[in-house]
Formats: structure tokens, sequence, C-alpha cells
């Protein structure tokens, strides 16, 4: 069942942290702070875009989630089954609820088995299909379903390209018949010209089996296409987030305008008239970040009181939210 509002995911105050450990008697030294504090809802249906630098938390964040990694502290409900803390049986009946696809299809998937044997096994080991011959002609409607041949089932993982192997990673991930999936940017490692026909497979196949999607990138492009709302994440915190229409047109926080600026526009007219926003310096390591806010160091809008405290993360417009003492 889904709340009232129709809630299927809720995160709420998630924390991923890794003890570092250093000298002969490796004692403890530090946590990386790899996702600190992350809160945000997921609604019946609907794709959440989370988009950041590379190493700011996305997929920590997705597997944290998942229970792929435990959490360090927080809540993760779906669909108001709370997931931290429970017992691997437990977790093990919820899996058909939750799937992954995964960013590089070259090593999600076993070569040594065939495509066949990748989707059915899921159905077998959680009891999906009846018998084997039943999985089969799952495992044949699923291929279809992600525009691939039915006879591709007796074939390995290396006689296809990535394009294809991503579609064979969607159909697993779909053999379980869940209705949340984290889409782990499936679409990275990919040719360009690929990448569109991924995305509007997700999407058809969103609105045929009502999914619910976790859908992390860096492409902002991608991102405001294919996403209803949109979270911006820094250094592991959650920085910006409301409605992709809004977040990617017209960013609040300067890491979020940021980001837009260094995206492509495909008309070199308005790309050359635009600002483009350069940030100066690195980002900060999670092991020790800046004190206040996590972007104070390289904010070119920076203020004292941005390395004092941190900013607290509010509704700055209906259904808009950011954490930034410019507002």
């Amino acid at each position: 069942m889904t709340t009232e509002n129709g809630t299927i995911l809720k995160v709420a105050h998630l924390k991923k942290y890794f003890p570092v450990r250093q000298g002969l008697l490796q004692r403890l030294s530090g946590y990386v702070k790899a996702v600190d504090d992350v809160s945000f809802e997921i609604r019946e249906g609907e794709t959440l875009g989370l988009v950041g630098e590379s190493g700011c938390g996305k997929t920590t964040t997705a597997r944290a989630i998942l229970q792929l990694d435990p959490p360090t502290a927080g809540s993760v409900q779906l669909k108001e089954q709370e997931l931290v803390g429970q017992a691997p049986r437990t977790l093990r009946a919820l899996r058909t609820q939750m799937q992954i696809i995964f960013q590089n299809p070259y090593s999600s998937l076993n070569p040594r088995m065939t495509i066949g044997r990748i989707l059915t096994e899921p159905m077998l080991v959680h009891g999906i299909a009846t018998d084997r011959k039943d999985a089969e002609a799952r495992a044949v409607d699923l291929l279809q379903r992600v525009g691939l041949s039915p006879y591709f089932v007796n074939r390995f993982p290396a006689e296809f390209s990535g394009g294809q192997r991503q579609r064979v990673g969607i159909a697993r991930a779909l053999s379980l018949n869940p209705y949340f999936v984290v889409c782990d940017e499936p679409i990275s490692s990919l040719d360009v010209s690929i990448q569109a026909q991924i995305v509007n497979l997700l999407r058809r196949l969103q609105r045929e089996m009502n999914l619910t999607f976790l859908f992390i990138s860096h492409d902002l492009s991608m991102v405001r296409y294919i996403s209803d709302r949109t979270a911006v994440m820094y250094l592991g915190k959650i920085v910006e987030s409301g409605e992709s229409s809004t977040v990617l047109s017209k960013p609040l926080h300067p890491y979020t305008q940021a980001l837009w600026s260094a995206a492509p526009i495909a008309d070199p007219e308005l790309e050359e008239r635009r600002e483009r926003i350069i940030l100066t310096g690195d980002v900060p390591s999670p092991l020790n970040p800046p004190e206040g806010c996590n972007f104070s160091t390289r904010c070119p809008r920076a203020m004292p009181i941005c390395h004092e405290g941190e900013p607290e993360f509010r509704e700055l417009a209906p259904g808009h939210w950011a954490a930034c003492y410019l507002y």
C-alpha cells in the first residue's frame, strides 16, 4: 500500500559513513561521510532524478536505500515497510519489490551464463515462476518488451553490444515484477546514439508497468527529459530539490547554477551568449568536509556566514527546496 499522498519511498536522515583506519594496529582515524543526512520522498509512478558530480554520493545513496550497503543511520521506508535493520530473510522477500539497473552492462552480467539463465534464475529463486517452462516463457516476453529477439535466450553476454547488454540488464531488473527501480547511471557507458533509445525504453516501460524510478545521472539534459522531480547532491548532501522544469531552468543554489552552466546546449548562438560559472578549487574530501556549508570553499557568492554554520534545507518557493544563505 502507498501513503495518503502516494509516497512509495521515504528516505529520512540517511547516513553512510565509511571508517578510515591507519597504522599497524589499524586504529580508527576518522570517517568518510559519503552520504550525510539525506532525506527525500518518491511518489508512485514518478521519476526522481538524482544529479551531481562524480563522487558526491549518488550511487552510495542508492546502495544504502536498497540495503546493499547497510546505512550508518537513518530510515528507508518502501511502501511504509522499514528496510533499515531488517533481517536478511526479510530483505530477501522484499527484493522482488525493489531492483536496480547497474551502470556498466559489461560487468553486471555473468559472462558464463546465457541470457535465458540470467533472466530465469531470479524468477525461480524468488518463486515468481511456477516452473522452468513458465520462467522461460516469461524470459522470452521480457526480451520482447525491451526490444530484443526471443532467440537471444541461448546466447552469452559477450555476443552483444553495450546497448543490447543494458537492455538485458533492464529485463533482468524487471523479471521479479518490482514497482521501485533504481537506475544507476544506466546510459553513462553507452554511445550517445544509444542513450536516447534506452531512456525512451525506460519511459515506455514505466508507463506500461506503473514503475517508480530513482534515476541517477550527471547528464542534466537527460535528467530534465526523464525526471518529474530532481534532487541535486554535493559532497554527500542534497542542496536543492523540486520539479525538474524549475530546478534545472531556474536553479537557486549556486552549485546547481554552476552545474547547469556547464551543460552543453545544442543551439550554438544560445551557447555563445550564456554566462559560464567557473568553479575554483577542488571538491573537498568527505573525510574532512569544510565547516558550515559544504560548498562554501568553492562558491563564487560565499559570505562569512557560509563558513560558520550549515544552512537549513527549506522551501523557498512552492515545491522548490534549497540549502543556501542567499535566500
